[in-house]
């Protein structure tokens, strides 16, 4: 498993905020915590490849909104916040590497963390980032290859993925407050405790479950301090794209 991330930017004080109030950044804090993100995703096995293409854009640290990577194919989003769009350029380049390559086209938009993936099945949050319309050119692709795409209404955070991960079983860890549930039928769904709102974004390295507060489900934790992205509304699974 080979995980890409990306350095943070000395601007990320600077970065897009939704429904998280700005306050102050640590930004050397926020290097080191980077850092043992990245060890703790080698402990999980995977080969880490830091980047630092896109320095200068605040929200660069938040690789996974560039691109959704499947096995056949890398889609590169088009990021409904128009100050991201800049950041897919550099990250297209590193995935073609290993992929082919195709594009949400505008007037689509589509962020890499309102996909999840679940089997062959790609659950879309359709969010103030992601659109109806970028779903629909995400099926356009995802559907030659053999996945369906379902949408996911998204209410209360900016990403699915913010309220919604996978377990390797397919499990779903669900903040039912952030989502509608209803659009999860067919999966079996465990909601979180309401006083852990975030413990839904958990990061799944074959058997390892990297977590901000997800634990007692079975799996090997490993827990990762994350306090400074949480200001800039990031979590555990948008800091890197995992490329299989």
């Amino acid at each position: 498993m080979l995980a890409l991330t990306h350095i943070p930017s000395p601007r990320m004080a600077d970065c897009l905020l939704t429904f998280v109030e700005r306050s102050a950044i640590d930004y050397e804090r926020a290097l080191r915590q980077h850092a043992g993100y990245c060890d703790v995703l080698r402990d999980c096995g995977a080969e880490v490849r830091t980047l630092d293409v896109n320095r200068d854009l605040p929200d660069c640290t938040f690789i996974e909104d560039t691109a959704v990577v499947l096995d056949e194919v890398a889609i590169i989003a088009r990021p409904g916040a128009a100050a991201r769009r800049e950041e897919t350029a550099a990250i297209e380049r590193e995935l073609r590497k290993s992929r082919d390559v195709e594009q949400i086209p505008a007037p689509a938009t589509l962020e890499g963390g309102d996909v999840l993936r679940v089997g062959r099945v790609l659950l879309v949050g359709l969010s103030s980032r992601t659109s109806s319309a970028g779903a629909e050119a995400l099926d356009a692709v995802a559907h030659r290859f053999g996945y369906s795409v379902r949408a996911v209404p998204v209410n209360g955070c900016l990403h699915l993925k913010t309220a919604c991960t996978a377990l390797p079983d397919h499990r779903l860890l669900v903040n039912p407050a952030w989502i509608d549930v209803a659009a999860l039928r067919d999966f079996d769904v465990i909601a979180v405790p309401a006083a852990e709102s975030f413990g839904a974004n958990v990061a799944c390295l074959a058997e390892h479950v990297v977590a901000d507060l997800i634990r007692r489900m079975g799996y090997n934790l490993c827990v990762v301090e994350l306090d400074e992205f949480a200001k800039a509304e990031g979590g555990v699974t948008c800091l890197s794209l995992l490329v299989a």
